[in-house]
């Protein structure tokens, strides 16, 4: 089957809003005699921030194009490319909710094979293919030059890759049997599963052609005349393309073995994705293209009717639109230019905070602590991170030395005088930050606003003692700062719209993503994240071994267990959260002796390690816990846990937090890591019925990242 109305597939239903990525057709006459060329450009004709995709009717045109070529007798090779910067970002999204049976998405797949199969050369006729990768190359853009005969990439493609897994699908139009047979299975599951696991990681063009999948590499603004010379001297024979052979001996087993190893550690099976992307891998060690391109017609019919990639659709819907244009923020005109920033303190998050801001906003950073000594600490971190972008290549050498002199720092706070924001990142103690705030107002002129990164503490409790509240405004981020894209930016009662403008346009230059916060205890992120500890740490401290309950929440396929997520926070910084929001809501918010006598006694967290990286908790550490004599079981501690969760999310909602369930989702899944194939928190609270048991009723509409009711 190659047409889509054979499934009671009618495009325009599926894909009404489609920017058809149209393929224009122009002769190019090759040097060295070697014939004409018949170059495809693959352009919807809008600019580099709307990327090329493949809808129906886009595949309609590009099947319509290559149709022609192939008539031809006059045609010695084909060439395909994209608009500036960009070949393709694969299929086109928005659709694909509207898929609603099995029938239609077993047809999508088929139709993409079929069209993308005519640039084979086994499959046309004999005419060779030439994919020119100019650019961002991701999913199916990256499958349609696997089908061709021979790929060049530009040096500077910024993101190649395979992202599918991760949204709980996988590459279907050939992408999953091609590519190891190409670059061998170890180099496929780094690319097709480990990349997209590890927060969807992208290639760059040197990798690209590094790994086999480009068979030459060009820079400047004329790879694509140069890449058609190249061709040209591969159809004459000057130059002869040869690949390593692949080993379909047992390092094929093996690599497969460890893909199913990383899966297994990052999921606990919690999405089938990935395994049925290594069903396949394995599969194309003897199998035909035919029969590897038909189990990838399967497995995407199966999973594009899934729970997980429902949730994944609504995630990523969430990251690519919500995110990009938070909702409450204020106009950005009204924010005001920054040209100098101040970062009081100059400890771990104080001087990752200021590499982050002299990094990205190339204006001059200064830092203050309590002594010398603290003050070149923290400019040490500075420049020996610098040092190590340097390193890998991510930044040059007068960029190193520029971001350098940026960062300064002192012990004297009349640093600050003409900073046009400062942001207060000292111990957690509304005392302190109160003090801080008071001693900047009377240094820092009028127009500078004043930011805190607190995780729990209140905003407006902390510009209460000041003349001027309104210019206070919370900038909440997450640790490790240049990982996590999330910052909470949180509104004071005060707070004016120039400054809360200012943040949301600070956050976006930091190219961080903002949600607007109310001013309540821990905000959205900790508080969430708190509540669910808090269950955790109580079955514990009851009597639950802690393996039992450290495992509970992995089947979810969350990026680290509770305590391992606790010896990252540090045990202090969990406890101050816990002691801080026990404060606000005594009844909800559980404060765990046993936490406390790790605090007191500077424990790291829970565990220890053995040589084989396996977690146990040390005799020391065991001495000092109390624990109960009433265990749970795995469920039942998953239950509970999640339980809490719902009843938070919903008075976090009920309070006015935040605007709806989807700013939760999208919090937890940017400052939490909260897997795409849960949809963040609220569609999976939903289909697993526990959002009604907990509260009552559901989080989102029927319908909202879930199944269609007609799928089958």
């Amino acid at each position: 089957m190659t047409k889509l109305s054979d499934a009671n597939f009618d495009p325009k239903a599926i894909f009404p809003d489609e920017v058809v990525t149209h393929a224009h057709v122009r002769d190019v006459e090759l040097p060295y005699g070697a014939g004409t060329m018949a170059l495809i450009t693959l352009d919807n004709g809008l600019d580099h921030n709307r990327p090329n995709s493949f809808g129906s009717q886009g595949l309609a045109e590009l099947d319509a194009a290559l149709d022609a070529i192939l008539q031809r007798d006059d045609v010695a090779a084909i060439g395909l490319t994209g608009k500036p910067f960009i070949l393709a970002a694969g299929a086109d999204i928005t659709g694909m909710p509207r898929i609603t049976t099995r029938e239609q998405a077993l047809a999508i797949a088929r139709y993409g094979h079929y069209v993308f199969g005519k640039l084979d050369a086994g499959q046309n006729g004999g005419k060779p293919s030439f994919g020119f990768i100019n650019g961002l190359a991701l999913g199916g853009g990256l499958e349609v030059v696997l089908h061709c005969s021979y790929r060049t990439v530009i040096t500077s493609a910024p993101a190649v890759a395979f992202p599918e897994c991760f949204l709980g699908i996988l590459p279907a139009w050939g992408g999953t049997w091609l590519l190891p047979n190409l670059i061998g299975p170890d180099r496929a599951v780094k690319v097709i599963i480990e990349n997209a696991l590890n927060n969807n990681r992208m290639l760059r063009g040197p990798e690209v052609a590094e790994l086999g999948i480009a068979d030459a590499s060009f820079d400047g603004a004329d790879f694509l005349e140069r890449s058609i010379d190249w061709a040209a001297q591969v159809i004459t024979g000057r130059i002869e393309v040869t690949r390593p052979p692949i080993d379909r001996g047992d390092a094929w087993d093996a690599a497969v073995a460890r893909g199913r190893a990383f899966v297994e550690n990052k999921l606990h099976g919690a999405a089938p994705a990935p395994l049925r992307a290594l069903d396949i891998i394995a599969a194309a060690k003897t199998c035909s293209k035919a029969e590897g391109f038909a189990m990838e017609d399967e497995a995407l019919a199966d999973l594009m009717m899934s729970e997980e990639f429902r949730s994944g659709l609504y995630a990523f819907d969430l990251v690519q639109r919500r995110a990009k244009k938070p909702v409450g923020a204020p106009d950005t005109a009204l924010a005001r230019p920054v040209t100098k920033v101040g970062i009081v303190g100059a400890g771990l998050m104080a001087s990752q905070l200021a590499l982050l801001f002299a990094r990205r906003l190339l204006v001059p950073v200064v830092m203050t602590d309590l002594d010398d000594e603290r003050v070149e600490k923290g400019l040490s971190y500075v420049r020996n991170e610098v040092d190590k972008l340097a390193a890998r290549g991510r930044i040059n050498a007068d960029m190193a030395n520029r971001l350098k002199a940026l960062v300064t720092g002192s012990t004297d706070k009349s640093i600050y005088s003409d900073c046009s924001l400062v942001l207060e990142a000292v111990f957690e103690e509304m005392k302190v930050k109160q003090q801080v705030f008071e001693e900047l107002e009377g240094i820092v002129s009028p127009e500078c606003v004043l930011a805190t990164n607190t995780s729990s503490l209140s905003v407006n409790g902390m510009a209460s003692k000041l003349r001027h509240p309104e210019r206070v405004v919370g900038l909440h981020f997450f640790n490790p700062v240049a990982v996590l894209p999330l910052v909470e930016v949180i509104r004071g009662e005060r707070t004016d719209e120039s400054s809360l403008a200012t943040a949301f346009a600070v956050a976006k230059q930091l190219k961080k993503n903002a949600i607007l916060v109310k001013d309540a205890p821990a905000f959205v992120v900790n508080r969430v994240l708190t509540r669910f500890m808090g269950e955790v740490t109580k079955c514990v401290d009851e009597g639950t071994p802690a393996e039992v309950a450290d495992r509970a929440l992995l089947s979810l396929g969350l990026p680290m267990s509770p305590f391992v997520l606790l010896q990252l926070v540090g045990p202090a910084v969990a406890l101050h959260v816990a002691e801080t929001l026990h404060e606000a809501f005594p009844d909800r918010f559980y404060v765990s002796p046993n936490l406390q006598r790790l605090v007191a006694a500077g424990k790291p967290g829970l565990w220890s390690w053995d040589d084989k990286g396996q977690p146990y908790i040390d005799e020391d550490t065991r001495a000092l816990l109390e624990v109960g004599s009433q265990a749970s079981t795995e469920e039942e501690v998953r239950d509970r846990a999640l339980m809490a969760i719902a009843d938070e999310v919903r008075r976090i909602l009920d309070d006015g937090v935040v605007a709806e369930p989807q700013d939760v989702d999208l919090a937890l899944i940017l400052g939490a890591g909260w897997p795409f194939h849960l949809g963040g928190i609220t569609p999976y609270l939903d289909r697993t019925g526990i959002a009604e048991r907990a509260t009552g009723r559901r989080f989102l509409p029927r319908g909202v990242a879930s199944v269609p009711a007609s799928s089958g």
